[in-house]
């Protein structure tokens, strides 16, 4: 007599959706994977069987997802960097605070989101060995440089279209931004060498000092020294000013000496 379905148990079910599930999570172990060895080892010395090793699966099946090594680093930056950009954008076309708020946000929020995980070695590892690989440098720049560039020089120039910045040479003042930014990933990943080996942790702190110091930079009154206009038909006068809007520093007045007895 044959048992009725109602009593009879699939134990086949289970196994396959356990199966799928594992198999839809692949990819990304095999991201983690990659990145912390990419980091650990350099891309050069990163086999690609020890990132499968890592993974949990076999050589062939790191290949089912990802055709070389190349494209397994290129899979890495974007989940990691580039793949946020169009947050990012996103963000910052709805931000309702000033341009320095926005600055100061725009700093902060990328070393939460990337500076403070292991997604910050991906710099460093670019920094010593793209040389080596001129496809993978290519790649780093349209994916990673430039859109970095074109999104703080898109806060810069809203700051400047407000009123609120000097026009600057935008080409080269997006560096103020990106300059401390990578002396911080970098003083993290060299153990204190070049740096107080406490500093990341203290980046909090680091990042509204670099803020403090490019918003007193562009901000209105931070200008290079002019020249007082001359009195019509006077001398030129050699004494300069300071631009307005952020005083300068007054100097204190001459000391009196006292009368001698």
């Amino acid at each position: 007599m044959p048992i009725p379905k109602l009593f009879t148990c699939d134990t086949t079910a289970p196994l396959s959706a356990k199966r799928e599930r594992r198999k839809e999570a692949r990819p990304g172990e095999l991201l983690d994977a990659a990145l912390d060895l990419f980091v650990e080892k350099g891309f050069a010395a990163t086999r690609a069987e020890e990132v499968a090793a890592r993974a949990g699966v076999s050589k062939g099946t790191l290949f089912l997802y990802f055709q070389s090594k190349e494209e397994l680093l290129k899979a890495v930056v974007r989940e990691s960097i580039s793949g946020r950009f169009k947050e990012w954008n996103d963000e910052f076309a709805t931000f309702e605070g000033t341009t320095a708020e926005m600055l100061r946000y725009c700093m902060t929020t990328w070393w939460e989101r990337v500076g403070a995980t292991r997604a910050s070695g991906i710099a460093k590892l670019m920094m010593s060995e793209a040389g080596n690989f001129p496809e993978i440098a290519a790649f780093y720049q349209q994916e990673v440089v430039r859109p970095g560039q074109k999104l703080i020089r898109r806060i810069m120039q809203r700051g400047i279209d407000r009123g609120e910045f000097r026009a600057v040479d935008l080409d080269y003042a997006v560096y103020s931004v990106i300059a401390p930014m990578i002396f911080l990933i970098l003083a993290k990943h060299s153990s204190g060498i070049c740096t107080d080996a406490d500093l990341p942790g203290n980046a909090e702190k680091y990042i509204a000092a670099q803020v403090d110091t490019i918003l007193h930079g562009i901000g209105f009154g931070a200008g290079p020294p002019q020249p007082e206009t001359a009195p019509s038909g006077g001398r030129a006068s050699h004494k300069v000013k300071s631009g307005g809007g952020i005083p300068s520093p007054q100097a204190p007045p001459p000391r009196k000496d006292k009368a001698k007895a």
